[in-house]
């Protein structure tokens, strides 16, 4: 699909993944919308574009979702609270953003009677732990932590309502992504900047656990497929690399890219409380639909990675300010 001159309204377009979709759309000369309230996106990331408007706003907000989709053709819907141990404590934000806030949207999009299609952002978070390798669409939805409960019940919401409405719609279930325009503590920024504050004993969590990493420009690159494929409507499909890391061997091989060596000690206050011990994608059906493949390797990403760390720092916006809890006193 030419997306030269066509409207898209991206959600969270000033976020981690979102700030990439919109450069990638911006780089197609695509016209484009950012819907954000701005609570862990910043506005630095999506700065001089052209063809970019920006909303700030509220998906929860029936005023602003419908002012931001004036005259949209096509929504990447990716605005959500993301971080994890956050949900332990607000259950009812998480739920109010992720499955309401989506909902707002999508149904503001169905009586657009403009928008041709929406492609909601989901998360690898809803499977859970891997009771098969690699996972698939098809895998049990049995998620571990109320974030991801709230996603997955958005996820379900586009769906039936796509069935109920025959609106075109797509999900994406994105595996971990990651580099640069960090706006969450996850577990890559936190390894880097323990080193660069120059700890060689690092202090993390569950390390046995595994994950899929995904580079940002590999998922962005997915997300814009996603938005012309005919054969994806009404279709899940999930982006990652297909190979799992351990997060011990996580940081021992960012360590050695940084040229340091490390000791790893287990930190009980960063242990989950139901921890998803394994991801593992099956790209398959993103090859079969999209003809999507990841292009950057695990190393390749690191290192830009690190480097944009050593260049810019990290510094988190914290969304529920005033919060005491560990997990917000690391929040930089």
């Amino acid at each position: 699909m030419n997306l030269a001159d066509v409207r898209v309204l991206v959600t969270g377009g000033a976020g981690f993944i979102g700030s990439e979709v919109v450069r990638q759309l911006c780089e197609q000369k695509a016209c484009v919308t950012v819907l954000d309230n701005f609570s862990s996106g910043r506005r630095e990331y999506i700065e001089g574009f052209d063809d970019l408007s920006v909303f700030k706003g509220d998906i929860c907000d029936e005023s602003d979702v419908s002012e931001a989709l004036k005259d949209q053709e096509l929504v990447i819907h990716m605005a959500a609270l993301p971080f994890i141990p956050d949900s332990y404590h607000f259950p009812q934000e998480f739920f109010r953003v992720n499955t309401i806030g989506t909902i707002n949207l999508l149904w503001g999009s169905i009586q657009s009677e403009i928008v041709e299609r929406f492609v909601n952002i989901s998360t690898s978070e809803v499977y859970g732990t891997a009771k098969y390798v690699p996972m698939d669409e098809d895998h049990p939805t049995l998620p571990h932590s109320t974030y991801a409960v709230s996603k997955l019940a958005g996820d379900r919401a586009v769906f039936t309502m796509h069935k109920e409405h025959n609106f075109p719609v797509v999900i994406i279930r994105p595996f971990n992504s990651f580099g640069p325009n960090i706006t969450q503590p996850y577990i890559i920024p936190e390894i880097v900047l323990q080193l660069l504050n120059g700890n060689r004993v690092l202090h993390l969590g569950n390390v046995e656990s595994s994950r899929d990493f995904t580079y940002v420009t590999d998922t962005a690159r997915g997300i814009l497929l996603a938005l012309s494929e005919e054969r994806a409507v009404g279709e899940t499909i999930n982006l990652g690399r297909g190979e799992d890391t351990k997060i011990k061997d996580l940081a021992f091989l960012i360590a050695e890219l940084m040229g340091e060596k490390i000791g790893i000690e287990t930190d009980p206050t960063r242990l989950r409380p139901y921890d998803v011990e394994q991801l593992y994608c099956s790209n398959r059906k993103a090859e079969k639909l999209l003809g999507w493949n990841p292009d950057v390797s695990l190393e390749d990403g690191l290192r830009t990675t690190i480097d944009w760390i050593k260049e810019n720092g990290v510094h988190f916006n914290d969304p529920f300010k005033g919060w005491t809890s560990t997990y917000n006193l690391r929040r930089n």
